[in-house]
């Protein structure tokens, strides 16, 4: 499927951004890592509090790492050079008050770290299929003080032969809903 938008001003960034599961498990440099963790790191959030909170696995830690997938998303996630998981920080450090923007906070540093990665010629995979608990032990991060959120495959994309039948037919970019289906101008009708 070619993806395409009648907006001819949207950067086609957008449209090529899509969640393979065929990985190589080719190594990435620190620095094409630390690359992805930068474009994070500039994503806005309220307060300029920067909730996010990433923690990562290579090389041999990463075994560990995906223990907090369920079976389901290891079968193809587990071929992946990096595993990151995303935890958003419950509280404002200087107010100490509960922060209820920092997920979403969280969701846009994300998304900034997968533009990223597709402009340096990887793929990221996101996935809510994971083991909440699980993710805070392996990452020794505190369920108290944070929520896990998500945890995200990195690499450089493999041929979809690669998979088991079952994966290999869903290897393509998937289609959006109708713009109108995703915003309205004004309040609803009725």
């Amino acid at each position: 499927m070619t993806r395409t938008s009648a907006y001819a001003k949207l950067d086609p960034q957008f449209l090529y951004r899509w969640s393979p599961r065929s990985f190589l498990s080719d190594p990435l440099s620190d620095e094409d890592i630390l690359t992805l963790f930068e474009a994070a790191r500039w994503a806005p959030s309220c307060f300029n509090e920067q909730p996010w909170f990433f923690v990562y696995a290579r090389g041999e830690r990463l075994p560990a790492f995906q223990t907090a997938l369920v079976d389901g998303n290891r079968k193809w996630a587990d071929r992946a050079p990096l595993l990151i998981l995303v935890f958003a920080r419950n509280d404002f450090d200087e107010r100490g008050k509960s922060n209820h923007w920092a997920q979403f906070d969280s969701g846009s540093a994300w998304m900034s770290l997968c533009l990223q990665a597709q402009k340096m010629g990887l793929i990221c995979h996101a996935m809510g299929g994971f083991k909440k608990d699980r993710a805070h032990e392996v990452a020794n991060v505190p369920e108290d003080k944070f929520t896990a959120m998500c945890a995200i495959a990195v690499g450089h994309q493999g041929p979809a032969d690669a998979l088991d039948d079952d994966l290999r037919e869903r290897e393509a970019p998937s289609d959006r809903k109708p713009l109108n289906d995703v915003a309205h101008e004004g309040p609803l009708p009725g």
